[in-house]
């Protein structure tokens, strides 16, 4: 709904303007404030709903404002620190000499139910600076916040709440007879009061932070908490939370013995064990088959490289940060010390695309081998701080499924529509079919991002006709560029609607430039190619994360490490058994027999738990009739299955990649 103040009315604020109690806000001209703000005849406004995104921002940065007040309540020492929205909730930061406690939180939350239930109006008021700091003159950390008032406001994260470009703001919190008993330094805008943030919140958890996020500032307490507009849709968010921490795939991969990260190899890199690195065999292979079904060819390369090569590509100007320091090696010193060859400066890769950069250039191109596809498993090391680090979604070591394309620029746009094409296929294999697109993009005068504002417009034109087409759903991501390039990211949505970034399709216009990269063309002379990367999956180690969590470790048939696990009703039937399973290993089947001295029942109970696919159990009427039984996972079984019919309908349930089996299924 828009709202226009008819002409020659009074000026109205936004309580006399809308009578939904669920509207808690309004934008004016575009810009968002609160319903005590006035209008005129001549402003063009819109409603905001709690429900709404905006209005969700709204009522957890006023829960955010609630907990700080309860906290000095509390505690009249506690020094403020920032209080934004975040993603399902809010944060506050606090200045305190002892770490907040799980017995603290209890206190809080009490209190801030008393602010709640007193329904105290958040008041906005214009200050100057020098007023600001006199009303905070104990609020260190609010002083420093006024000092960035203005263009710098992003440098401290989360300060853009508190302080913006323009006019610097205090809101009070007053009581119904209008004393004032809180302030904060504040943008807003505010619910109206602090009744409406209702019963849908709760205080989540406590972490440490540094102020601005840097280590060489004082570190703060945090305290984590949700909000939402009814007690129903908090106890959805929290039904949310308890799944994902059952999916998490780090518990997983510790219950399912999957992979590790021992502390003598160091912190953000991983080891996967014969159950994992039998799931990583089988998700390379499957995508080494669609890479060589799409005309891919695959190349190697090697760990470290010389400093020269990461000047040419860019690398250490752009991207020192997140690379290893460099090892100094081929130095030569005589017996007096003397040094009579200068050693070079090595660098682990952080990136593929140098290297196969070199392999372009390793001879003559022909338009004729355009486009040219480049692919590698290539491990990669960037170096993760360690507060950034999680568990295998955000690691030290990876590997990528690196390619580089490169093409004549008539053939960028079939070339970009071809990848998408092949990202959403493959990820149709895993199950993974709800998707939208993220385009992104540099910022105009950046220094960051290399190349002429030509071929950054062209290029990213480029790639929004190709995700237009797409029929996906396209986000705008300004500033999310690479270095040298926009890129169009798969977002796709797991089993419980948590949303990932999987694939990276980037053009690049720059990398040729700077590699002289060349080929011959039809007319015979030499022409620059334009080099598009992609990573389909992203790295494996995220993507075996991601899928870990989707499945929650129910990897379907074609994936799983113990695909068929055989338990007999008795000893005397392990014998016919080993020969079913024998039959099946022979057809490339992963299959064992539970030989243990465990009654039946339980060995069925320890492989359902241990997330085995498909069980086959025999007894007296399966041996004399030359048959098996199968029991799968959801408990469904089908009985007196001729062996030669069960081996071969296993084996093409994984050669099909069926992603979940009951009875019926192998049919």
């Amino acid at each position: 709904m828009e709202c226009s103040v008819p002409e020659n009315a009074q000026p109205k604020d936004g309580f006399a303007l809308f009578s939904d109690r669920s509207v808690v806000a309004m934008r004016v001209n575009g810009v968002l404030k609160d319903l005590a703000a006035t209008v005129t005849d001549a402003d063009e406004v819109e409603p905001v709903t709690i429900d709404s995104p905006e209005g969700l921002g709204i009522l957890r940065h006023s829960t955010a404002h609630v907990l700080a007040q309860a906290v000095q309540r509390i505690n009249p020492q506690a020094n403020l620190g920032i209080g934004p929205p975040i993603t399902d909730g809010f944060y506050y930061d606090f200045g305190v000499e002892q770490p907040f406690t799980p017995e603290d939180l209890k206190a809080i939350t009490k209190e801030m139910q008393r602010i709640v239930r007193e329904g105290q109006r958040f008041v906005r008021r214009v200050v100057t600076d020098d007023e600001a700091r006199a009303e905070l003159v104990d609020e260190p950390f609010k002083l420093e916040l006024i000092g960035l008032k203005g263009a710098n406001a992003d440098a401290a994260e989360g300060a853009s709440v508190e302080v913006g470009e323009g006019e610097l703001t205090i809101y009070d919190n007053t009581t119904r007879d209008g004393e004032v008993v809180w302030k904060d330094l504040c943008r807003g805008p505010h619910l109206p009061n602090t009744r409406m943030i209702g019963n849908g919140w709760d205080l989540t958890r406590i972490a440490a932070a540094y102020w601005r996020g840097s280590e060489k500032n004082p570190q703060l307490q945090r305290i984590y908490g949700t909000a939402w507009p009814s007690k129903d849709e908090l106890r959805a968010y929290q039904e949310r939370i308890a799944e994902a921490e059952r999916r998490d795939h780090r518990k997983l991969g510790a219950e399912m013995d999957l992979f590790s990260f021992p502390d003598e190899i160091g912190s953000g890199l991983a080891v996967f064990h014969p159950k994992g690195g039998i799931i990583r065999y089988e998700i390379e292979e499957n995508l080494r088959k669609h890479l060589l079904r799409n005309g891919y060819d695959l190349v190697n390369s090697p760990h470290i490289t010389k400093k020269d090569l990461f000047m040419t590509s860019g690398h250490l100007q752009t991207y020192a940060d997140g690379m290893f320091p460099p090892m100094h090696l081929d130095e030569i010193v005589d017996d007096e010390g003397n040094v009579t060859r200068q050693g070079q400066d090595y660098y682990l890769k952080p990136m593929n695309c140098p290297f196969h950069n070199l392999i372009f250039r390793s001879r003559g191109r022909s338009y004729r081998e355009l486009p040219l596809r480049l692919a590698e498993f290539g491990t990669v090391y960037r170096y993760e701080k360690s507060g950034t680090l999680s568990g295998l979604t955000r690691v030290r070591g990876l590997t990528q499924d690196d390619a580089h394309i490169y093409v004549a620029q008539d053939q960028v746009k079939e070339e970009l529509t071809t990848n998408l094409n092949l990202v959403l296929d493959l990820l149709r294999d895993y199950g993974l079919n709800d998707f939208y697109l993220e385009l992104s993009t540099n910022e105009e005068g950046n220094p960051k991002f290399l190349g002429e504002p030509e071929q950054w417009t062209t290029a990213i034109e480029t790639l929004r006709e190709v995700a237009v087409e797409s029929g996906l759903e396209l986000v705008a991501d300004p500033g999310g560029a690479a270095f040298y390039g926009p890129k169009i990211s798969v977002q796709a949505r797991d089993a419980i609607g948590r949303t990932w970034q999987m694939s990276t399709i980037q053009l690049d216009f720059n990398q040729p430039d700077r590699f002289e990269l060349e080929y011959t063309g039809p007319d015979g002379q030499k022409h620059r190619p334009v080099m598009i990367h992609r990573a389909l999956l992203g790295s494996v180690e995220r993507f075996f994360a991601i899928l870990l969590e989707h499945y929650a470790g129910d990897f379907p048939l074609w994936l799983a490490p113990s695909q068929v696990v055989g338990v007999p009703v008795a000893e005397q039937y392990g014998e016919y058994l080993d020969d079913v399973i024998g039959q099946l290993r022979a057809a490339g089947v992963r299959a064992d027999v539970d030989h243990s001295d465990d009654r039946m029942q339980k060995k069925i109970r320890n492989h359902t738990t241990a997330k085995v696919p498909v069980i086959l159990i025999v007894g007296e009427q399966d041996r004399a009739a030359g048959t098996v039984s199968f029991r799968f996972r959801d408990g469904t079984q089908e009985n007196g299955v001729p062996v030669a019919d069960a081996v071969r309908r296993i084996a093409a349930a994984i050669a099909s990649h069926a992603l979940v089996l009951k009875a019926g299924d192998l049919a």
